[in-house]
């Protein structure tokens, strides 16, 4: 359909399209937030340099791993090991406090719209922040999350209270928030006791996180109408004046936020593609009339639209 892609970026129209962003904003009668990576780690959850450090130096030393990402796909050598390094993993990245303002940030310039979110981060940021549960749908599923590994029922189970026993029992404490610390000259375990490791309630089988990495994934039922109000929202506006915000959205899965983004604008003469991230700001050629592309860091832009908003 999009013959070429432009970019759309040049140093002297930031300032320009900040304003023309935060008109679009306030007139449009609905907007619609698709969300990448590239947001959270606006928001500071970064999957390597100090952070990864912090938590886990030993496996890095033992195992040679370098970030969060690419140890999640580690072939760890039993499952006391696996799920000592995900219960690290799942606990920084979903349940200790977000580092910085930008999700609320965000929240603030939309809390007042029709607005809908589609996001293929898996770190619940968005419901720590404050958006409306019911406005929010999770594609690739929630760290918060456990499956059976080969699921017999459609059915997730919360992790909350299993990942902190693995954690304790790794050497960690854990603060009222959620933030996790290492107790001063103690020696962090790189496995868990075998007892803890979790096994399915109803079919009994081993468990594995709820992320869309395989075709197993679980679709629960609380997916399915997450996906169903999105979908009945985009057609509810399909005609009016929306917004279609995508922030810090890369091009490792495209189909599932840019190109629909891009589709529902050329198919509406009134919509308006708004793409925020920094050095991956782009339009097709046939939406760029439609289109605000800001080469920046969210977290920045979304300060500056604070300001012209006076709040």
């Amino acid at each position: 359909m999009f013959t070429r892609i432009s970019t759309k970026i040049a140093a002297g129209n930031y300032e320009a399209n900040i304003a023309k962003l935060n008109k679009v904003l306030c007139e449009a009668d609905a907007v619609v937030i698709g969300a990448g990576a590239g947001l959270s780690t606006s928001a500071g959850f970064t999957y390597s340099g100090e952070r990864f450090k912090k938590y886990f130096s030993d496996f890095a030393e033992k195992y040679g791993i370098r970030d969060m990402y690419s140890g999640g796909f580690y072939p760890f050598p039993n499952e006391e090991t696996y799920w000592a390094w995900w219960s690290r993993n799942i606990w920084v990245n979903r349940y200790v406090p977000i580092p910085s303002s930008v999700y609320s940030d965000l929240l603030l310039l939309v809390e007042e719209k029709d607005y809908f979110v589609l996001t293929t981060n898996v770190d619940h940021c968005f419901q720590k922040a404050g958006f409306d549960k019911k406005r929010l749908f999770y594609t690739q599923g929630d760290y918060g999350l456990l499956q059976s590994i080969r699921p017999k029922v459609m059915k997730t189970y919360d992790n909350e209270e299993i990942m902190r026993k693995m954690l304790l029992a790794q050497g960690f404490e854990i603060e009222e928030d959620g933030t996790l610390t290492i107790p001063e000259g103690v020696t962090l375990k790189t496995e868990i006791p075998t007892e803890l490791i979790p096994v399915c309630p109803d079919d009994g089988s081993k468990m594995t996180t709820n992320l869309r990495v395989d075709n197993y994934f679980c679709q629960d039922k609380y997916w399915e109408l997450a996906s169903e109000r999105y979908s009945e929202f985009i057609r509810r506006h399909k005609n009016l004046h929306v917004l279609y915000l995508e922030l810090g959205v890369g091009m490792n899965t495209p189909v599932i936020i840019k190109y629909p983004f891009w589709r529902y604008t050329n198919e509406n003469p009134d919509a308006v593609y708004a793409c925020i991230n920094y050095g991956e700001a782009v339009a097709p050629r046939e939406i760029e009339k439609q289109s605000i592309c800001i080469n920046g860091d969210i977290g920045e832009v979304l300060k500056e639209l604070k300001i012209e908003k006076k709040f």
